[in-house]
């Protein structure tokens, strides 16, 4: 702690994908008046793809990230389509979907079983040279061996699919590059008994947790926020295609069945002066009325039901947490995203048992057909949008790209303080309790590599220094 100005510094946010710090801000009594989550990393995807084809973009936009490569495939895809007012065939939906529901697989089973699992598995104040996978891997070597097989299941969905496990390639406009395989289909169905069981253990140990440690659970960052999250017209749950929907912390819905491409009517940004991550909000109730969360416990909070029936079974209990209002404890998002795991397994068998998904029929072709489109899916972390603008000759004059980690940033980092507020207690801090306020952090999985963009202001600072490290010049940009 730096005693001067009584800052407390967490730097680097440890298990979560990408660079970030947190600043704890302590009054006179030491106890915690304000925190800070910082996003140091930029990456201008956006303003370096201007000038390219806009066809080129679901092959380019994959290289955002690693972790979530299917998401920004299908978003940008689904914006192509849209350029190309063209219609996707049956297959060419099916797979998508299927490789989409992969990723997810995939993504969760990190975030659970690598990354948040060592927590309450090995103990918040545990070894911090232990408390992470390998730890887990020596004191539970099944639970962990389960969750590296469960992600490479979700990845070899993409291998069959596009032919690579990252970076996906096979996502076009008009559909995908290429149709199923037989063998292929066989070989995915093979792992599903596997894939469902893993995640049933997972399940079972994270509600234990939850059971004995029921005080702590409901009170780790019960952050009454809006939510937001795509579904059907009827309100089940949806990943891949359909309407936005908002309900506030009382469960009720607030807009309903918004189409996508009118996102910019409902959502605004604001940048903040201690982060490259802007502060997203739902427009209408203006900031911070309209502060809102995306994700799993989010989509789980705007879904009236599930599309399966062992998610059913457990999406029901998951909203009898709520008391007839949203579900909105933080440490919940780990239980959402288990309950997702489940639907995608399901879903998979079913998409993988339709005897369409090994159809030849996988893409339409067209071309630009109008200068503006928008795509919309259900990334890992929450809702994704690209929005791409072209000339007549097709190449991007501009591109936007809202990330479910960006529009969960303000909720982030009012987390953050209240773990730090209930937690970091005077100035002799323990280690423990800093680990629960990084974990504040990562039960949203932030992927903060996707996170920051482009468009609009944004605050910067540019020290120029000597050979002897001196500082020269500031040049700040606000």
């Amino acid at each position: 702690m730096s005693p001067e100005n009584k800052v407390i510094k967490i730097n680097p946010v440890t298990r979560i994908e990408g660079h970030a710090k947190i600043s704890l801000f302590l009054d006179a009594k030491n106890e915690v008046a304000d925190a800070q989550f910082h996003v140091d990393e930029f990456r201008g995807f956006e303003k370096f793809c201007e000038g390219r084809l806009y066809t080129e973009m679901p092959v380019i936009t994959p290289r955002i990230c690693g972790i979530c490569p299917v998401s920004h495939s299908i978003a940008s895809a689904k914006a192509c389509d849209d350029i190309q007012r063209v219609m996707v065939p049956e297959a060419g939906v099916k797979l998508r979907r299927l490789i989409q529901l992969g990723q997810l697989l995939s993504s969760h089973a990190l975030s659970y079983f690598y990354l948040s699992a060592p927590d309450f598995l090995l103990g918040w104040d545990s070894d911090p040279a232990l408390r992470n996978v390998v730890g887990l891997a020596a004191k539970f070597p099944d639970v962990a061996k389960r969750g590296i097989r469960l992600r490479k299941f979700g990845q070899e969905i993409s291998q069959h699919i596009t032919g690579k496990k990252i970076h996906t390639n096979g996502v076009i406009a008009g559909g995908v590059a290429s149709p199923l395989k037989p063998e292929s289909r066989e070989d995915m169905l093979k792992w599903i008994p596997e894939a469902m069981e893993t995640t049933l253990i997972g399940l079972k140990l994270l509600k234990e947790y939850m059971d004995s440690h029921k005080q702590e659970v409901e009170t780790f960052a019960p952050a009454e926020t809006l939510h937001m999250g795509i579904v059907g017209p009827d309100g089940t749950h949806e990943m891949y295609d359909g309407k936005l929907r908002w309900v506030g912390a009382d469960g009720k819905i607030v807009k309903d069945q918004v189409n996508p491409r009118d996102y910019l009517t409902y959502i605004a940004e604001m940048p903040v002066d201690y982060s490259y991550l802007k502060y997203p909000y739902y427009k209408p109730l203006g900031y911070p009325q309209g502060v809102y969360r995306v994700g799993p416990l989010s989509r789980l909070n705007a879904a009236s039901k599930m599309k399966t029936p062992k998610a059913q079974k457990e999406f029901e209990s998951f909203k009898s947490l709520g008391r007839g209002k949203a579900v909105n404890g933080t440490f919940y998002y780990h239980y959402a995203r288990l309950i997702e795991t489940i639907a995608c397994i399901e879903e998979i068998e079913m998409l993988l048992n339709d005897p369409n998904i090994l159809s030849t029929d996988v893409q339409a072709v067209a071309g630009r057909n109008q200068e503006e489109g928008v795509g919309c899916t259900e990334a890992p972390r929450g809702t994704l949008f690209h929005h791409y603008k072209v000339d007549k000759g097709g190449q991007l004059t501009m591109v936007n790209l809202v990330i479910a980690t960006g529009q969960n940033n303000p909720s982030m980092n009012r987390s953050v303080l209240d773990v730090a507020k209930q937690y970091v207690k005077g100035a002799d801090v323990k280690e423990g309790a800093l680990n629960r306020v990084e974990a504040a952090i990562r039960c949203y999985d932030p992927c903060l590599s996707c996170s920051t963009h482009a468009i609009g202001a944004m605050p910067m600072v540019v020290e120029i220094r000597d050979a002897k490290g001196e500082l020269v010049r500031t040049i700040e940009r606000h």
